[in-house]
């Protein structure tokens, strides 16, 4: 029996944020899933310019976190293997959302379009978790953006899976001594 999954948006809580459920189709061998079809997301309105890059990350532990970073690029973000949190604050000054933060649990077949200078950063769920990025930039270390520590009291009530912040099996040195979120965007 075939079961299909049509394509679906909803918009978050940060203005520009979109979650996407991709079309799928599952039958007796597994699941295809559309990881991106232009003419879909231009029928939806969703607003996701050309892609120029593409990077698959492989979190081996589970609990460890990624982020918080919010580049100037667009980015369409999903789970190709295992689940994850994604968490999302709005660090566009100009925003009407600004300082709001949303989470969404992502598995296989969910998309999020992350706005550009909405940070971005996500836990691990599952051990493996294998977590894709859609740049419509290439990203480069000079580009302009903000980052800011995974533990400030922004967001760090909000991880489900205590973790070992010391430990750079769970997080990075670099997003350990990331700048607390009311300094990066002052």
């Amino acid at each position: 029996m075939t079961s299909i999954v049509d394509f679906t948006t909803r918009s978050g809580a940060i203005d520009g944020l979109i979650v996407v459920t991709m079309k799928q189709v599952t039958d007796d061998r597994g699941t295809v899933r559309e990881l991106f079809r232009r003419s879909t997301f231009d029928d939806a309105a969703v607003a996701l310019g050309r892609i120029e890059q593409i990077n698959l990350t492989e979190t081996c532990e589970r609990g460890a976190v990624r982020g918080m970073h919010g580049e100037a690029m667009t980015k369409l973000v999903t789970v190709a293997h295992g689940r994850a949190l994604g968490m999302y604050v709005d660090a566009r000054r100009e925003s009407s959302t600004f300082g709001v933060v949303d989470e969404v649990h992502l598995e296989p077949g969910m998309q999020v379009l992350v706005p550009s200078g909405v940070a971005n950063g996500f836990q691990a769920l599952t051990p493996g978790t294998q977590y894709a990025y859609c740049f419509d930039r290439e990203w480069s270390p000079a580009m302009p953006g903000i980052a800011f520590n995974p533990l400030d009291p922004v967001v760090a009530g909000r991880w489900p899976l205590e973790f070992d912040a010391a430990d750079p099996k769970y997080l990075s040195t670099k997003d350990r001594g990331a700048l607390a979120f009311a300094v990066v965007c002052q």
